[in-house]
């Protein structure tokens, strides 16, 4: 999991992932050229940037890939000016780099290669770059969101271990699926959960999702399981997939309660 957030302070996608972290709690900071300077003028102290002796900001770029294990660039398009300046210094420099073009994927399978690609690569230390607002005005909602995104799927394999559930009797109901998990989740993923919103709720399909198939037997034929979530559902029988959404929803309607709201967005 990614221990860091680097980024050169611009508009848009730099400063999309410094509010990231700080948003998640995550350590950050990174170089930024002398005058602490961005398109909209100085940046805000409250970035833990360094200033650099220099106004370059090409110098910024680079010391910013040299300090981190990996860099991720965003973009709507090809890339151009700095952005593709920070994706031949990554070369240069020997360091892994992932270029996520929006135009040729959507969000979700964006957030998936993100996170897939930081595990292979076991990056603890993340620059991350791309347009500036003034060329791209969605590139920040649009980053922001894929490392959100790409965050959550993580989360919880981090924590959990894959063989835990299985020495216990399988949950034949919803409630029972849902206390389990809440004896076997971390407060810290409790309290993350609890605060995504309804919408983000899918992203955890790929890390917590496949936990409740492999261990709640849903594969295996769990049909006191299956039948309580399609008496939940109001339907005579639900897919896999069905059951394990209801079950994270169920999880994390309880969680908000335990363990603190975020207001939806």
């Amino acid at each position: 999991m990614v221990r860091k957030i680097v980024s050169g302070g611009q508009t848009g996608a730099d400063r999309a992932a410094l509010d990231f972290a700080m948003e998640w709690n995550i350590p950050h900071g990174g170089w930024i050229p002398k005058g602490r300077l961005a398109e909209d003028g100085r940046l805000p102290e409250k970035y833990r940037l360094k200033e650099m002796d220099s106004a370059d900001y090409a110098r910024r770029t680079e010391q910013n890939v040299i300090d981190s294990d990996a860099t991720l660039i965003f973009s709507h398009g090809k890339l151009t000016g700095g952005s593709l300046l920070t994706q031949k210094l990554a070369l240069k420099h020997g360091r892994p780099c992932l270029h996520v073009n929006l135009q040729e994927t959507n969000a979700f399978t964006a957030a998936q290669s993100v996170h897939a690609w930081i595990k292979e690569k076991g990056v603890k230390v993340l620059n991350v770059a791309g347009s500036r607002k003034s060329q791209d005005k969605r590139i920040y909602r649009a980053t922001f969101d894929i490392l959100e995104a790409a965050y959550h799927m993580s989360l919880i394999n981090t924590h959990m271990d894959p063989s835990f559930g299985r020495r216990d009797p399988l949950p034949e109901t919803v409630d029972q699926a849902v206390e389990r998990l809440g004896t076997q989740l971390s407060f810290k993923d409790k309290s993350q959960i609890a605060r995504m919103g309804y919408g983000e709720l899918k992203t955890l399909d790929h890390t917590l999702g496949h936990y409740i198939e492999d261990n709640f037997g849903l594969r295996d034929g769990n049909n006191a399981l299956m039948a309580s979530c399609s008496f939940f559902l109001g339907k005579t029988s639900v897919k896999e997939a069905e059951a394990v959404s209801l079950i994270i929803m169920k999880l994390w309607e309880k969680l908000q309660s335990s363990h603190g709201l975020r207001v939806v967005h």
